[in-house]
C-alpha cells in the first residue's frame, strides 16, 4: 500500500480543507513497550502521519532532545531491525495511518538497500526519509525504494535555491519535508511569516504537498504554520515529555499523547477558528 496510504491521506485532509498534523518519536524511547504504546495511541491522539526516527550513535540533523532519545533507544536495546518490528505491530491495529522512517543512510547500507526497501514494505513503512542521502548519491536506495513500493521522501530547506529543487524533486514521493530553519531540530521557533512564501516556492517547483517541520513547540506556532503549510511536523517537545516523565519518575506515554492532542487541536482548528487556538 505504502505510497498510495500517503497519497490517499493527504487527498482526504485536502477535500477536508485542513493541514495534516505529522507526529515524530524515536523507535525504542525509552524503551519498546513504552515506544509501541506512544505509537499506538498517536492516531487517536489526532496524528494524520508519524513519522518513525531509527536510533543513530551520531544523529547530525537533531539538536540535544532527540539526540539524547537516541541514545536512550539505542542503550534500551533498539535497532533497525527492532524499529520494523514496532512498525509491524502498530499494523496489527492500524492499516491506515502513513508511516515514515526517519534516520541516516549507515544501518541501511549495513542492511544492503534492496533487503532494508523489502522488509520495509513488509512491515507496513510508508515512506522514508534519509536525512545524509544527497540526491547525487541516492541512486541505489531509490531504486531499491521504488521497486518496494515506500516513498522518498527529501528534506528542503531555507537554503534551497530553485534549481536545487528541482534535483530534490526528482525522485521525491508522498510528500517534500520543509526544514523552516537552518540549523538542527529542537532549537530555533520557526516563523510563519517566512515559512509561507517558501513554502510556496517549494509547492510550485515539487508539485507535491509540503510538510513543515523544525522550530514547532507550541500550539500558537503549530496553528500558524498549520494556516501556511500542507502539514505540520512536531518532534522535540514529544520527545521532551518522555524525558520529563523519566525524571519525574511518570509513565511517559499518557503525557506524550496529551500534548499531542493538544497541538493536533491547535492545527486542526488553525484554519476553522484562529481566535480557538489558546495558550
Amino acid at each position: 500500500m505504502s505510497v498510495q496510504r500517503i497519497d490517499a491521506r493527504f487527498a482526504a485532509l485536502k477535500a477536508e480543507g485542513r493541514t495534516a498534523f505529522v507526529t515524530y518519536v524515536m523507535a525504542g524511547d525509552p524503551d519498546a513497550a513504552t515506544a509501541l504504546e506512544i505509537l499506538k495511541g498517536l492516531p487517536a491522539a489526532g496524528a494524520d502521519l508519524i513519522e518513525l526516527g531509527v536510533p543513530f550513535s551520531d544523529p547530525m540533523s537533531e539538536g540535544p532532545p532527540i539526540q539524547r532519545a537516541a541514545r536512550r533507544a539505542l542503550a534500551a536495546g533498539m535497532t533497525l531491525s527492532g524499529t520494523l518490528g514496532l512498525v509491524r505491530q502498530f499494523r496489527e491495529s492500524d492499516q491506515t495511518t502513513p508511516l515514515i522512517l526517519m534516520g541516516y543512510l549507515n544501518p541501511l547500507m549495513t542492511r544492503g538497500f534492496e533487503r532494508f526497501a523489502q522488509d520495509a514494505a513488509d512491515a507496513g513503512v510508508d515512506g522514508l526519509i534519509v536525512v545524509d542521502c544527497p540526491p547525487e548519491e541516492e541512486g541505489p536506495l531509490a531504486d531499491a525504494l521504488d521497486g518496494a513500493g515506500v516513498a522518498l521522501v527529501r528534506l528542503a530547506t531555507p537554503t534551497t535555491d530553485d534549481e536545487r529543487l528541482k534535483v530534490i524533486a526528482r525522485r521525491t514521493s508522498g510528500f517534500i519535508y520543509y526544514v523552516s530553519v537552518a540549523g538542527v531540530t529542537g532549537v530555533k521557533d520557526a516563523d510563519a511569516s517566512t515559512v509561507a512564501p517558501a513554502v510556496e516556492r517549494v509547492r510550485r517547483a515539487t508539485g507535491l504537498p509540503t510538510a513543515v517541520g523544525f522550530g514547532i513547540k507550541t500550539p500558537q506556532t503549530a496553528a500558524a504554520v498549520a494556516r501556511v503549510a500542507d502539514a505540520v511536523v512536531v518532534g522535540s517537545v514529544l520527545v521532551d515529555e518522555i524525558a520529563a516523565a523519566i525524571d519525574a519518575g511518570h509513565p511517559a506515554a499518557p503525557k506524550v499523547l496529551e500534548t499531542a492532542t493538544r497541538l493536533a487541536q491547535a492545527v486542526r482548528m488553525a484554519r476553522v477558528s484562529p481566535s480557538a487556538i489558546e495558550a
